[in-house]
């Protein structure tokens, strides 16, 4: 059975972070491995309250888990502190782990900031150039690039500007765009697009979390880069035009809807 780890923050009401990610594993028929970064308290409306956990603590859970039971992947999500990335760049590079995936989670789908100032430097010099695959979304790539995004044509001149510090695979995510769906993968210099219909669904609560869990397990099982986004963007279509609908805002993913 592949093993695959998630580094993120806890999700109280269930639907994204943390509780996605080992939902999203799970289905995948994989075992579900986390080290908790925050505790957040939130639902469908917002978030309203975030705990950290020390550096030395999440250190402490890297620790019990590669000198176990030895991830396949690797997916980071929220990180809230320049000193929790460090702590986690530091054990993912002294145990060597393979197949990450960074969600640079800023912002949450309620609106709600969810990185702090300091961490913003610690991400890009330290997180995001260990990843395989980075996933931001449209304002998470602003934040990255510097300048706002507006259509396909900026989404690529984000991911060349983003490809100067970051080794990896990009992903951008264009969710956010008013037209169409269509994600773009940057990687060694060649852009490919995936054009996907925009599923009239408002419940994307977990969306990126689940996203990028998915293209974790998918390269934990061995595809390429743009095999693990193609299987991981069905797995998202799927969830999403399976209509669950709870809660009062920006309910959650169906993740449980192929079984």
């Amino acid at each position: 059975m592949k093993k695959v780890l998630t580094i993120a923050g806890s999700d109280c009401s269930g639907g994204a972070g943390i509780q996605a990610d080992i939902k999203t594993i799970t289905v995948q028929k994989m075992y579900a491995m986390s080290a908790i970064t925050a505790l957040t308290a939130q639902n469908t409306t917002g978030v309203y309250g975030i705990m950290e956990v020390s550096p030395e603590f999440v250190a402490q859970q890297l620790d019990c888990i590669f000198t176990d039971i030895r991830p396949d992947a690797v997916k980071i999500g929220m990180v809230s502190s320049s000193a929790i990335i460090n702590a986690i760049a530091d054990k993912l590079l002294e145990y060597m782990a393979e197949n990450i995936v960074v969600d640079p989670v800023m912002v949450s789908t309620s609106g709600s900031w969810l990185l702090s100032d300091d961490a913003m430097e610690a991400l890009v010099t330290r997180l995001l150039p260990l990843g395989r695959v980075i996933t931001p979304n449209i304002p998470e790539a602003e934040a990255l690039c510097g300048y706002k995004i507006e259509s396909t044509d900026d989404m690529l001149r984000a991911a060349m500007t983003i490809s100067k510090f970051v080794s990896g695979a990009i992903l951008i995510k264009g969710g956010h765009l008013a037209e169409r769906a269509s994600d773009l993968l940057y990687s060694d210099g060649k852009a490919r697009w995936f054009h996907e219909e925009k599923v009239d669904n408002p419940n994307t609560h977990g969306t990126g979390c689940t996203l990028s869990a998915a293209i974790a397990c998918n390269l934990a099982e061995g595809f390429t880069v743009d095999k693990s986004i193609e299987n991981a963007k069905a797995f998202i279509t799927g969830a999403l035009k399976a209509g669950l609908d709870l809660g009062k805002g920006s309910g959650p993913l169906d993740h449980t809807y192929a079984l």
